[in-house]
């Protein structure tokens, strides 16, 4: 198999989320602060997919040893130098969560909900427990369920596919339909970290990290058959978890 056939099979899953209707009700800062509210859990748990990744395809332990993926283990540390300390748009390094986080408190979108949870977590509840004390739709739980079902999985090309297509390959054209609306519908209101946040994802992910991404799948996959097979089922999962993130962010909207 290859990625062009990945993403002939996964075009279905792909194109629903990518015209779900919530692009086109964001119309007041109300709304806006309610996707942001259930958007900001797909910003923190990216960063958890990340990790794995970054355990399990370079080396976080001492002593160091080459990983046996050189191509795959420059794009996991180019991506967590980009992701966990970029620059702001003011001038200080933050991770892309805090960055959100900060562009939320400018809009005045209740943070206190995922700021809560991350306490819970630091606090040492397991996450399956956190997330079950979350104040959130059933969507977005299962939404954060399921990313770290992937990583608890364990295999890499899984983990892999959830971060790629799931997320990376996705976020250009998926921001891009979220974009552009804001001007229009948000003229006299200063979103200037938001669209940042939203234009530094564009920029890297298009250009940069989602082609990268594609090549760790098939350094990942290479010939194995079952694996390349995986690979489709948790992006087509992925992909229809997102989409019912989304409609858990229309409900709110009302």
């Amino acid at each position: 198999m290859t990625i062009q056939e990945v993403n002939t099979l996964i075009t279905a899953e792909r194109d629903a989320l990518l015209h779900h209707p919530l692009y086109t009700k964001i119309k007041t800062i109300p709304h806006l602060c309610a996707f942001m509210e259930g958007h900001v859990y797909a910003v923190w748990d990216f960063m958890s997919l990340l990790k794995a990744l970054q355990q399990k395809l370079t080396c976080t332990t001492v002593p160091w040893f080459a990983s046996p993926y050189p191509q795959t283990r420059y794009l996991i540390n180019e991506i967590v130098l980009a992701e966990e300390s970029d620059l702001a748009l003011d001038g200080r390094r933050l991770s892309h969560f805090e960055m959100y986080l900060d562009a939320m408190q400018t809009a005045e979108a209740n943070t206190t909900t995922v700021e809560n949870f991350l306490v819970d977590l630091q606090k040492g509840s397991p996450i399956e427990t956190a997330i079950a004390n979350l104040a959130v739709l059933p969507e977005v739980k299962d939404f954060i369920t399921f990313t770290f079902d992937v990583i608890k999985g364990g295999k890499p090309h899984e983990i892999a596919a959830a971060f790629t297509f799931g997320r990376e390959d996705l976020i250009p054209d998926m921001f891009s339909e979220i974009l552009k609306g804001f001007q229009q519908n948000f003229p006299s209101t200063d979103l200037s970290k938001l669209i940042y946040y939203f234009e530094r994802h564009i920029e890297l992910d298009g250009d940069e990290h989602g082609p990268m991404a594609m090549q760790m799948i098939t350094e990942l996959c290479g010939e194995d058959t079952a694996k390349w097979s995986e690979v489709v089922a948790v992006s087509k999962e992925a992909l229809t978890k997102r989409y019912g993130l989304w409609n858990a962010i229309e409900k709110s909207i009302g």
